[in-house]
C-alpha cells in the first residue's frame, strides 16, 4: 500500500532529523575529545600534572589545585595556546601559600679599638634606640655603627634578655665579637694574661640570666714560665704532677700520655706556656717519667734544662743504676741529669735542727726553730714581715751552730712558697724542705715546685701537698650583684639607717650598719648600686624631696670615707613617694622614713628581663629576691626595713645630684 505524499514527506524529513542530530552529536564528541586530548598533553608537557581537563562542547574546563597564582596562569596559557583562549573556563584554585618560618634573628656585635659594629637582623618590636644607647655605653666615647635590618615578625622568646645581656658583657671586654641570638649568647674575647681571663670568665658567667645559654671562648697569651718547670712524683699516695709545663699541644699530650702510663690518673693539668728551654721538652720529660716508672717510686724535677732524679728510699742500687745511665742516654743532649738514691734513713739525734712555719686562716704567722746567726734571723724575721705583713707575725726562733750551709736559702725559699698559700706549714730539716697547706690559686703547686727547684738546685728533696679550694680564690669565690644584695637586706633587715631628726646626718647607731654595709661592698667589684632615700608625708613636698636626697647623698658619703669603691653608686632622693605603710599612723611614718638599696644600671636591667621572662614563661618570681623581702616592678629592692613599694606610684619626681653634704631641715616640718 502507497502511502500518502504527506506522509512520506514526514518520513523524509523525519529521517533527515534523526540522521543530523546523530552527526551532530558525533561532532561534537569528536571536538571534545580532540581538544580535551590536546589541552591535556600540552599541560602534561608543561608538567602541570596537577591539572584535570574537561570538555563541554567548543568549551574546554580547566580544574585542580594550581601551586602557586603564577603556576595557574602559566596552565591558562598553555590551554590557550591549542584551543581559543576564548574557550577556556578557568576553575582552578590556588594553593594557600604556607606560612613561613620566622627568620634567623641574630646580631654581630664587634668591638675594638675603633668602635663598635653591630651587624644582622632584628624583629621590629625591639627597642632599637635602647638597643643603640646600651652599646654607646659599652663602648665608652667610641662611634657606634648601626648595621641592622629589621623584620616585622614577633618578638622571639628569651630574645630582650640575650640582647640585654650582650650589652652587660661588653662593657667588660674591650675586645670581644658577641654572636647574639634567642636565648644564646657566644662570646670570642681577648684577655690580657690568664689571670684577667679566669676574671673575665667568673665574671660573665655570674652576671648570665638563667634564660640565656652561654659559650664562651677567651683566649689568653701563654704566660711566661721561669723556669720551665715539671715535677713527677711517685709515692704511696700514687702517681701525680706537682707541676707541669709544655710548650705545645703536642708536647703536653705526649707529657699526659707518659703521666698515665706512670699511673697517674684523674684530670691532668699542664700548662702551655712561653720559655721552653728546648724544642724537645716533651721527649725529655716523658723519657724521665717513664725512667721513674721503672724505678718504681721517686721524683723527677726538671727547672729549664737541669732534671734531678731522685729514687725513693730503699729501691735497688742495681736497677737505679741502670735505669739512670739509660735515662742520660736518652735524654738530648741539651738536658743536664743528675741521678740521686738516698741513702738509708738513720735515726734523726734528739734536737735534730727545724725549723718551722705556721700561716693560720686568718694571716697570723708564727715562726719557731733554728737560724744559723743573727743576720739571718733578722733576714727571716723581715722577709716574713714583707711577704706575709706583720699585724700577726709572732717569731720564737733562736740561733744555733752547726746548720748546713744552705740553711738560709732553705728557710727563706720555703717561706716565699708558703706565701703561695691561705694557709698552711712549712717544715725545714736537713734533709727536705715540706710545704703544706690550702690555696686559692690554681697554679700553686707549680709555682711552688719551679719556686724550689729553681732555688734549692738540682737534687734537693722537697715535698709538696697543696690542694686548692674555690671558695678561697679571690676570683671565683667573688658573689654576685644579687647576692651582694641580699647580704645588704639581711645587714639592714633588724637595723634601719637612721638620722638625727630633721637632718641628714647618721645617728651614731647607725654607724655599725654603715660598716657593716661598706664590708659588703669591699667583696663586691663594680657593684652598680642605687641608694634611693624616702620620707614621710610631713611638711611640703618640695622640702621632702630635697630631704631624701641629702640622706641618700650623706649614706653614699659615709661609704665612701669607709674606703669604699663607690664608684657606681646613685643616690636619688623620691621624697614621700613609694610609702610601703599608711602615713596616717606614726608607726607608718616611721616605716616610710628609710634608706633603700637597690640594683642599677645594666645590672638592674639584666635582673629586671630575667625576672620579667621568669614570670610570665613559668609563672614563677625569682626566689633570691623573695628571700631580700622586696620586689617592685620587676626591679629587685633592698629596703632598709621589711616590706615593698611601687616604683609607678604617684608622688614628687626624684631628685638625683651629687652629694653636698648634710644640710639641717625647718623644725616646723620635721619628719622625724
Amino acid at each position: 500500500m502507497r502511502l500518502p505524499p504527506i506522509a512520506a514527506v514526514i518520513s523524509a524529513f523525519a529521517l533527515a532529523g534523526g540522521v543530523s542530530v546523530i552527526a551532530a552529536r558525533t561532532a561534537v564528541a569528536v571536538v571534545e575529545d580532540v581538544s580535551a586530548s590536546e589541552v591535556r598533553a600540552a599541560l602534561a608537557a608543561q608538567g602541570y600534572d596537577w591539572a584535570s581537563v574537561q570538555a563541554d562542547g567548543l568549551q574546554v574546563v580547566i580544574e585542580g589545585a594550581a601551586p602557586t597564582e603564577a603556576i595557574r596562569f602559566r596552565a591558562m596559557s598553555a590551554a590557550g595556546g591549542v584551543v581559543d583562549a576564548s574557550r577556556v573556563i578557568d576553575n582552578m584554585r590556588v594553593v594557600e601559600a604556607e606560612t613561613p618560618p620566622p627568620p634567623d634573628f641574630a646580631v654581630e656585635i664587634l668591638r675594638n679599638d675603633s668602635g663598635v659594629s653591630l651587624i644582622g637582623l632584628i624583629p621590629a618590636g625591639t627597642d632599637r634606640a635602647a638597643l643603640i644607647a646600651e652599646m654607646e655605653r659599652a663602648a665608652d666615647g667610641l662611634p657606634v655603627t648601626d648595621l641592622l635590618d629589621v623584620a616585622d615578625h614577633p618578638v622571639p622568646e628569651h630574645w630582650a634578655s640575650a640582647l640585654r645581656y650582650a650589652g652587660r658583657a661588653l662593657q667588660t671586654l674591650p675586645h670581644s665579637k658577641l654572636s647574639v641570638r634567642p636565648g644564646r649568647v657566644r662570646v670570642e674575647a681577648i684577655s690580657e694574661s690568664p689571670e684577667a681571663q679566669r676574671k673575665l670568665e667568673s665574671e660573665l658567667a655570674r652576671l648570665k640570666p638563667d634564660t640565656v645559654r652561654l659559650a664562651l671562648r677567651i683566649s689568653a697569651p701563654r704566660p711566661v714560665i721561669t723556669p720551665f718547670t715539671a715535677r713527677f712524683v711517685i709515692d704511696e699516695d700514687g702517681a701525680r704532677f706537682d707541676a707541669c709545663s709544655a710548650d705545645t699541644t703536642e708536647a703536653q699530650a705526649a707529657i699526659i700520655a707518659a703521666a698515665e702510663a706512670a699511673g697517674a690518673s684523674g684530670e691532668i693539668d699542664c700548662i702551655l706556656g712561653l720559655g721552653v728551654p728546648s724544642d724537645e721538652w716533651g721527649e725529655a720529660v716523658s723519657r724521665a717519667i717513664a725512667a721513674l716508672a721503672d724505678i718504681g717510686g721517686g721524683s723527677v724535677t726538671f727547672s729549664d734544662a737541669d732534671v734531678s732524679l731522685v729514687a725513693a728510699q730503699g729501691t735497688d742500687a742495681a736497677a737505679f743504676d741502670r735505669v739512670a745511665a739509660q735515662l742520660e742516654t736518652e735524654l738530648p743532649d741539651f738536658f743536664a741529669l743528675e741521678a740521686v738514691l738516698p741513702e738509708a734513713p738513720e735515726a734523726r739525734p734528739e734536737g735534730a735542727p727545724e725549723f718551722n712555719a705556721v700561716l693560720a686562716e686568718d694571716g697570723a704567722l708564727r715562726l719557731s726553730g733554728r737560724l744559723p746567726d743573727q743576720l739571718a734571723s733578722t733576714t727571716v724575721e723581715n722577709f716574713a714581715r714583707a711577704r706575709f705583713g706583720g699585724d700577726g707575725l709572732a717569731v720564737a726562733t733562736r740561733v744555733t751552730d752547726g746548720l748546713p750551709g744552705d740553711w738560709s736559702v732553705r728557710v727563706l725559699t720555703g717561706l716565699d712558697a708558703l706565701s703561695l698559700l691561705s694557709e698552711g706549714r712549712l717544715a725545714v730539716g736537713p734533709d727536705n724542705v715540706a710545704v703544706s697547706g690550702l690555696t686559692g690559686r690554681k697554679s700553686a703547686a707549680a709555682d711552688i715546685a719551679g719556686l724550689m727547684a729553681e732555688k734549692l738546685g738540682q737534687g734537693a728533696k722537697f715535698d709538696i701537698d697543696v690542694s686548692y679550694r674555690e671558695e678561697l680564690d679571690p676570683i671565683a669565690g667573688l658573689p654576685s650583684p644579687e647576692e651582694c644584695l641580699r647580704q645588704i637586706a639581711f645587714v639592714t633587715a633588724d637595723t634601719k639607717i637612721t638620722f638625727d631628726a630633721g637632718s641628714a646626718s647618721i645617728t651614731a647607731e647607725a654607724r655599725p650598719v654603715i660598716d657593716d654595709i661598706a664590708e659588703i661592698v669591699r667583696r663586691c667589684p663594680e657593684l652598680e648600686i642605687e641608694v634611693a632615700g624616702y620620707t614621710d608625708s610631713q611638711g611640703r613636698d618640695e622640702m621632702n624631696l630635697e630631704l631624701s636626697q641629702e640622706r641618700a647623698d650623706a649614706v653614699v658619703e659615709a661609704l665612701r670615707r669607709a674606703r669604699v669603691p663607690v664608684a657606681g653608686f646613685t643616690a636619688v632622693g623620691y621624697g614621700e613617694a613609694d610609702p610601703i605603710a599608711d602615713n596616717g599612723t606614726s608607726a607608718g611614718r616611721e616605716a616610710n622614713r628609710r634608706i633603700e638599696f637597690r640594683l642599677s644600671g645594666a645590672q638592674a636591667a639584666t635582673e629586671d628581663g630575667t625576672e620579667d621572662e621568669a614570670a610570665t614563661e613559668d609563672g614563677t618570681e625569682d626566689e633570691a629576691e623573695t628571700e631580700a623581702g622586696a620586689e617592685a616592678d620587676g626591679e629587685a629592692d633592698t629596703e632598709a626595713e621589711t616590706g615593698t613599694d611601687d616604683d609607678t606610684a604617684a608622688g614628687p619626681q626624684p631628685m638625683e645630684k651629687p652629694g653636698t653634704g648634710p644640710r639641717a631641715r625647718p623644725s616646723d616640718e620635721e619628719d622625724e
